[in-house]
């Protein structure tokens, strides 16, 4: 049996770039569940299905098959063989991807995946639902959250810095909805998990969240 970490919280929380570098810290494979689903809403997008059409995207699921390679220790994912993992922070992707996993047959075509992997790997695992759905006995839960102004500056920088245009307001609106969205869905909620423990990155360094997680999973 795996040792299990599980590490959930809002968009822009910086889950991903924690989660890769506790992962490396620990030897672990980090297994980044968003980008699962991002790899099925770029298949829906390349359909052309919009993400209103919940039949189209259940019918789209039989379709496709997402997996998981690492290139370099680096995680890569695959679509149906194509690796698509350059095409994954595109922000259609991330909004059809945001909609689509409330789908119930979008969550059960990659959740025994997921849950298998970290039956036998050390893994950690970020995502929305990791400690509530996914992991619900992971041995370490974490809900890494950040004040909605500090995720969407974290975001333009890094929007600015690959040349593309966007403003400060626009990224803020887009993330208060998506939280909107995401802690109010019927299936699988954005929420933290009782047992989970609780950091604010707002006032944070990287590597001092990253040594908080490391910290949690050798406590004993």
């Amino acid at each position: 049996m795996g040792f299990n970490v599980a590490i959930d919280g809002p968009a822009g929380a910086g889950k991903s770039t924690i989660a890769k570098l506790a992962a490396k810290e620990l030897d672990f494979i980090y297994v980044d569940t968003g980008a699962m689903y991002r790899g099925l809403a770029v298949h829906f997008l390349k359909k052309g299905i919009e993400p209103e059409e919940t039949d189209r995207i259940a019918q789209a699921c039989k379709e496709a098959e997402v997996t998981i390679g690492y290139e370099n220790g680096i995680q890569q994912i695959y679509l149906n063989g194509e690796n698509i993992t350059g095409r994954l922070r595109d922000e259609k992707v991330g909004n059809m991807a945001s909609k689509s996993s409330a789908i119930p047959q979008v969550r059960e075509k990659l959740l025994e995946l997921q849950r298998t992997l970290a039956k036998t790997k050390d893994v950690i695992m970020d995502g929305r639902d990791i400690g509530t759905c996914v992991l619900p006995d992971a041995d370490v839960k974490v809900f890494l959250t950040a004040s909605v102004r500090t995720r969407a500056k974290r975001r333009y920088e890094e929007l600015v810095e690959k040349g593309i245009a966007c403003t400060l307001n626009e990224i803020e609106k887009d993330i208060q909805e998506r939280d909107e969205r995401d802690s109010t869905r019927k299936i699988a909620p954005l929420k933290q998990a009782e047992d989970a423990v609780l950091i604010d990155s707002s006032e944070m360094t990287v590597n001092e969240v990253v040594k908080q997680i490391v910290a949690l999973c050798k406590r004993d």
